[in-house]
């Protein structure tokens, strides 16, 4: 295999070791087809996974256990110990020692990544209570990766088959959201979510959607007035820069109408309004990139979902479409790298 075609070592955290993690982690890689895409490296513990095996029954599929990651086995599922103790497992709690767990997966991988051991990074739910500590106190994972690599900003994406939906707010209470929006900042959403568009998903001229704040878009001011003073001008100087802008758009008339299928990109306001139509649409599906990042990183949509753990009732759509992301992003990338450093040759050969 040439160095064009060198398929990516994925680093995998274990996420919340009492949660549905290791469950669809193993049946992602039961499909031995999987590993003719990528090399995975788990960063977790093989007592655990040998304990969730058990309770899946599956008896045909074991990890391949080394001490690093460039020692990893190309056709095989890899597993790097993180601890090497007997480890108290109560599914569908939140414990400590979860939260601990998930804490030393995640730091181990981030070294990793940043020694380029492994070439993209895909995590594993986690208890954003319980994973809290003096070295790690933060949201979630897309604040503590965007400070682990000089990030100065970054934007958290949602990705499925029919949608690709940022938040210009993240994990912040909805009556912060008014203040926090400002011209300057939706700019700087619009500047990720565009670049990305190009690099990562190698769209040519993408278009982006901007939705409303508030109800009917603030209905020309009479319910509200970010959208003609924030969220409008933000629109027009993206557009003067060359950049493919609409909007904004009233969320409820956007998705309700089908007028979301018109663009590449969409930029919510908010959290849950972004959130609330991408899991209607591709909850089992779905994957959360962050964008804005130097490194890769995807993460399937849904949570710990302590409820189903232990029972083979959660379905690995989610983090195994996590994993071709990670995938599809990476070759995306060194594409456009190529293109970018090489425009005219590229030029020559499209005209052929």
């Amino acid at each position: 295999m040439s160095e064009n075609e060198k398929k990516p070592v994925v680093g995998i955290t274990h996420g919340d070791i009492n949660s549905i993690s290791y469950e669809v982690i193993i049946k992602s890689f039961i499909d031995n087809r999987i590993f003719e895409l990528l090399t995975p490296v788990v960063y977790g513990s093989s007592k655990v996974a040998s304990y969730h095996r058990k309770m899946l029954n599956v008896s045909e599929f074991n990890f391949n256990l080394i001490k690093k990651a460039d020692a990893a086995n190309p056709k095989r599922a890899n597993i790097v110990n993180i601890n090497d103790q007997e480890i108290r497992i109560e599914l569908g709690k939140s414990t400590q020692i979860a939260g601990e767990l998930a804490l030393l997966s995640l730091e181990a991988a981030v070294e990793d990544l940043k020694k380029g051991l492994i070439d993209v990074l895909v995590t594993a739910p986690i208890n954003k209570q319980n994973i809290q500590s003096k070295n790690f106190h933060f949201p979630g994972h897309t604040e503590y990766l965007a400070s682990r690599f000089g990030a100065t900003d970054d934007l958290m994406l949602m990705v499925s088959n029919k949608l690709r939906i940022g938040m210009a707010t993240g994990h912040i209470p909805l009556r912060e959201v008014p203040g926090a929006l400002t011209e300057e900042l939706l700019l700087r959403k619009i500047g990720i979510l565009h670049q990305s568009l190009l690099q990562d998903f190698a769209i040519r001229s993408p278009r982006i959607a901007l939705l409303g704040l508030n109800p009917h878009a603030g209905d020309n001011g009479l319910l509200g007035e970010e959208e003609q003073r924030v969220i409008k001008p933000a629109i027009d100087k993206a557009f003067a820069e060359g950049k493919l802008v609409f909007g904004p758009f009233p969320a409820d008339g956007f998705f309700g109408s089908g007028n979301y299928t018109q663009f590449d990109g969409i930029l919510a306001m908010f959290h849950d309004q972004g959130m609330l139509p991408f899991k209607a649409f591709s909850f089992d599906s779905g994957v959360n990139y962050t964008a804005g990042l130097p490194v890769i990183r995807t993460s399937p949509a849904h949570g710990t979902a302590y409820e189903l753990a232990g029972k083979d009732m959660a379905s690995p759509d989610s983090f195994r479409a996590a994993l071709y992301l990670a995938c599809d992003i990476y070759n995306n990338r060194r594409m456009y790298a190529d293109i970018t450093a090489n425009p005219l040759h590229v030029s020559k050969q499209e005209t052929e």
